[in-house]
């Protein structure tokens, strides 16, 4: 008798899945690294805002914050603050576009140790920089030096580093690569036969950088900018070896009321209000940064770009 058709064929084995570790040994192994943090970063940061919360006559009020807000040095040097940050922000951001479009579609010997070198000067303190600049424009740098062998006069011309502009220049000079670095990597994704294409239907540089490069590196331009906004917040080397008196940040205020003036309680409370305004700009930043990236990626469609030459 003939054996009935064999039934379709068995599919074959899939091979098991490993086996996931518990949850609980997951908890274990994410332990440490959150102890770490809590000890190094989170424990410092609540006893700041602790200390923020408590007065010199004991107990825990919101008279410190009151107290130090309504003090003439607190609004001069939130306002000094802003203004800077925002100068600095907009300057390096104008001169690092510049030098980053130079650096990426400009030919030139040496082009590519300079964006070697960008990487290293990332490294660099701040106060290096401003040490720089009081060797070459301060009153007894280089630049006055020359001045007053050639003309004879008692001292030279510039004596603008003690002042907002000094600081501003510092900032700027500092600060610019942490934007050009997000630019040049930009920069090397946009598609060479883009560029050719505007070039051979007439589009002037001009043209070609507004209508197709600056488009795919606005969302780098963002985070860059954002970047350096948050960092000029917060700087003190450059304001304190400026030795600009007169120009006093948020930083700098920290600094005088718990070093000079014995106030611990003001200076937390200064932090904590520099804190705050550099958490807002960073939540700030990723909002602006995500909706961009998402209007780049529907322009996009998606695709992977060539790396330019």
């Amino acid at each position: 008798m003939a054996s009935a058709p064999a039934g379709p064929a068995a599919a074959p084995a899939t091979a098991a899945e490993p086996a996931r570790p518990p949850r609980t040994h997951a908890a274990l192994w994410a332990l440490p690294p959150l102890t770490a943090l809590g000890l190094a970063f989170l424990y410092p940061l609540s006893l700041v805002v602790w200390q923020s919360f408590t007065p010199d006559e004991g107990g825990h009020s919101l008279a410190p914050y009151t107290a130090v807000l309504a003090e003439a040095s607190f609004r001069e040097a939130l306002t000094n603050t802003v203004l800077i940050a925002v100068g600095a922000t907009l300057g390096a951001l104008l001169l690092g576009l510049v030098l980053a479009l130079v650096i990426a579609f400009v030919p030139f010997p040496g082009g590519k140790a300079l964006a070697r070198f960008i990487d290293i000067f990332l490294a660099f303190p701040s106060f290096l920089v401003t040490l720089a600049l009081l060797f070459l424009y301060g009153t007894m740098g280089v630049a006055n030096g020359l001045w007053t062998d050639a003309t004879g006069a008692a001292a030279g011309p510039l004596n603008f580093l003690h002042t907002p502009w000094g600081v501003l220049l510092a900032e700027v000079t500092y600060f610019t690569p942490f934007v050009m670095r997000p630019l040049l990597a930009a920069f090397s994704q946009v598609e060479t036969g883009q560029l050719e294409a505007a070039s051979s239907l007439g589009a002037r540089p001009w043209a070609i950088v507004r209508k197709v490069i600056l488009p795919e590196a606005l969302p780098s331009l963002a985070a860059g900018g954002a970047l350096v906004l948050v960092l000029c917040l917060n700087e003190f080397g450059i304001v304190l070896f400026t030795g600009a008196k007169d120009v006093v940040t948020l930083p700098m205020l920290v600094y005088t009321k718990a070093i000079l003036d014995g106030d611990y309680t003001g200076a937390c409370v200064v932090a904590v209000v520099n804190i705050a305004l550099s958490v807002a700009l960073y939540a700030l930043y990723r909002t602006v940064a995500a909706r961009t990236g998402l209007r780049t990626g529907s322009r996009s469609g998606g695709e992977p770009r060539r790396a330019g030459a």
